[in-house]
């Protein structure tokens, strides 16, 4: 496994992350870990671009179309 050195971080950055690992019964760096882990998971784009656009305006809601009647379709051309 890899490892990292995170260079002037804030000192209130470090103490939140110190009363978070705490409240979740964990060590820094593996509360570190874990919200390096989310955040790099939370950007990977998805395979499937019907379920990204989904995914992306599900929130929004959704909206019932009036769509028209279909007409039927035309003949095939013949090439007598």
């Amino acid at each position: 496994m890899a490892s990292i050195t995170i260079r002037n971080l804030d000192d209130a950055v470090k103490q939140s992350l110190r009363v978070r690992a705490a409240q979740r019964g964990r060590s820094m760096e593996e509360e570190a870990r874990d919200i390096l882990r989310r955040a790099v998971e939370a950007q990977a784009p998805s395979r499937d671009l019907g379920l990204a656009i989904h995914r992306r305006f599900a929130a929004q809601g959704g909206t019932d179309l009036d769509l028209p009647d279909r007409s039927p379709a035309r003949e095939t051309p013949t090439f007598d």
